[in-house]
């Protein structure tokens, strides 16, 4: 049995855990309730927990300058852990990495170091390392979805399936995992996409749960449908809510293209926010490998 088989015990984020509404605040995109979340009456076992949360979502907000000088000095894994974090983000990558490595002998059994390290470590091309932190996890719903993602990135759908379906049974119908499930339907298609739209439709519809990424990747499933008309006017709203939104921006970007209109103002927008964006990274790698093949081949002119 691996780890993310495991019946977890008592789960702090479970529907009867006081931290499951800052939780999936926190994974439904609402950076701002985390920050402005009452964790007042939590358990004393619980204020770190919150406060990781906390500055894992101020770090989302565009903050992490602000995180890395709280954090600045602290022992304790997990904000160490949340400090690396905010160097990456704040593209230091080499000292983020430095971090994580230092952490990993010490503290590798740690949930925070093993969900941030393993980002960090998926960041720096280490995914093999990523995978065998993230796999010491115990009952981490977190891992378990980062773990999936990272299995996609590698285009091994059959290992995500499978690692959805061992979570499913220990967790049920949490959000977490009705997230990665939907993640890994839009990697299987079919009437999978489907069911991953009445996912993200019903997280970006209601006021309690809506939140531009829920927005956005609504719009990725209409896409997908074939619902070009649908996933327009939805990232139309995300874009008019956060204009400087990347991954708004590059589905518009992806959706001009399939509907065969001009591209190159939205493509301007993209590299202005995210000039390294993997959208912007494949279209020049497979623009290059398309230059090197037409090489190879001379125009015949007729005689």
């Amino acid at each position: 049995m691996t780890q993310s088989q495991q019946s977890p015990t008592m789960d702090p984020y479970s529907a009867e855990g006081e931290l499951i509404n800052i939780h999936n605040h926190f994974h439904q995109g609402q950076y701002q309730e985390v920050v402005d979340f009452d964790t007042s009456s939590f358990s004393p076992e619980n204020a770190l927990p919150a406060r990781i949360l906390q500055l894992r979502a101020r770090i989302a907000l565009g903050q992490a300058d602000d995180v890395v000088a709280e954090v600045k000095g602290e022992t304790e894994p997990d904000l160490e852990a949340v400090g690396a974090f905010a160097e990456h983000t704040l593209g230091k990558a080499d000292a983020a990495l430095k971090t994580i490595e230092k952490l990993l002998s010490s503290a590798a059994d740690n949930v925070t170091v093993q969900v941030l390290g393993g980002t960090v470590l998926q960041a720096a091309g280490k995914s093999d390392e990523a995978l065998a932190l993230l796999s010491q996890h115990q009952a981490s719903l977190e891992a378990v979805a980062l773990i999936v993602q990272i299995q996609l990135q590698q285009n091994r759908t059959d290992l995500a399936v499978k690692e959805v379906a061992a979570a499913r049974r220990w967790a049920q119908d949490s959000l977490l995992v009705n997230l990665a499930e939907s993640w890994v339907g839009l990697r299987v298609g079919g009437d999978k996409y489907q069911q991953a739209f009445y996912v993200y439709e019903e997280l970006a519809q209601a006021p309690s749960t809506a939140s531009i990424r829920s927005l956005v990747s609504q719009a990725v499933c209409e896409l997908h449908l074939g619902r070009v008309e649908e996933a327009q006017a939805a990232l139309e709203l995300a874009l008019k809510k956060e204009p400087q939104y990347v991954e708004a921006i590059a589905n518009m970007l992806v959706l001009t293209v399939i509907s065969g209109s001009d591209p190159t103002e939205l493509t301007q927008s993209l590299k202005k926010v995210d000039p390294n964006h993997q959208f912007l990274v494949d279209l020049e790698e497979k623009s290059t490998l398309f230059d090197t093949a037409a090489t190879k081949y001379s125009a015949k002119v007729a005689s």
